[in-house]
């Protein structure tokens, strides 16, 4: 059915093409600032804006799994960020993300307040910060509470044992932070709609400071045992600027143990004592 709310096509890239050229005229000449160190300065608190996290490809607003909360707990119609607008799935693990897909409330790890893994960490609901130093970047996540270390002085390295955040080496490219992040475990999602990946999985970053506060945020993707080939995402970031911002306190365990230890419970919730 059309829409008929929807603006005609060629009024809708004039626009699209003039808030482009706006945004670009504000932005250009930009000088991204330094640490006391010479690099870019990274530090801040920063958040997606977006419905990422519940599908990385385009989408159409569906019923949510809490449907007591009506029209609140519906999942927002999306925009694809993946480049090309499909992820390309290897013929066997397309099935398998259907499957994920139908039975995404059971099967979704950040259901159950596990952590969310690389890119996904970026793009949930929930802000993060940078916390920069000479030799490493602490990235703090509002989500879960999980955290990870980005290494700049350690070119090379390897991890020693995989982990649900991986292992993280950047650099500097220009004003680019690049981050190549191995060793992931493959219990992780890259979003609510069961799209997936094995423990092949390699993720390079690229952060970019746009404007004082806004990054361009690359994510590239490979693991050869689920896709065709590499493929790549890529969101604004915004810095959270309101007074006071912090990191919070998510910690999320006691609302995902009815969704992991669900069949344990005699009634159909949980109760409190």
């Amino acid at each position: 059915m059309q829409n008929r709310f929807a603006m005609p096509s060629g009024v809708a890239a004039t626009v699209a093409l003039l808030l482009t050229v706006s945004a670009g005229a504000s932005e250009s000449g930009y000088q991204v600032p330094k640490t006391p160190d010479g690099v870019p300065d990274y530090n801040g608190i920063w958040q997606a804006m977006g419905s990422a996290h519940w599908d990385l490809e385009d989408h159409n607003a569906r019923q949510g799994p809490a449907r007591i909360l009506g029209a609140l707990g519906a999942i927002p119609a999306g925009r694809s960020v993946v480049e090309g607008g499909t992820i390309p799935y290897q013929e066997w693990a397309l099935g398998q993300r259907e499957a994920n897909l139908a039975d995404w409330v059971k099967l979704d790890p950040a259901v159950k307040c596990f952590m969310p893994g690389i890119p996904r960490a970026t793009y949930m609901p929930f802000p993060f910060q940078f916390v920069q130093s000479k030799d490493a970047i602490l990235v703090a996540y509002e989500f879960t509470s999980s955290s990870r270390v980005i290494h700049l002085n350690r070119p090379g390295s390897e991890a020693e044992l995989d982990s649900w955040m991986g292992y993280s080496l950047g650099s500097f490219d220009g004003d680019t932070l690049v981050v190549d992040v191995t060793a992931q475990v493959p219990d992780t999602w890259f979003d609510s709609s069961g799209n997936f990946h094995s423990e092949e999985l390699h993720v390079v970053e690229r952060y970019t400071r746009t404007g004082p506060d806004t990054l361009h945020y690359e994510a590239t993707i490979e693991d050869p045992k689920v896709f065709t080939r590499p493929w790549k995402i890529s969101m604004p970031l915004y810095r959270r600027i309101e007074p006071g911002a912090r990191i919070l306190e998510f910690k999320c365990i006691e609302f995902g143990e009815y969704a992991t230890y669900g069949e344990f419970y005699t009634e159909d919730e949980p109760t409190e004592e």
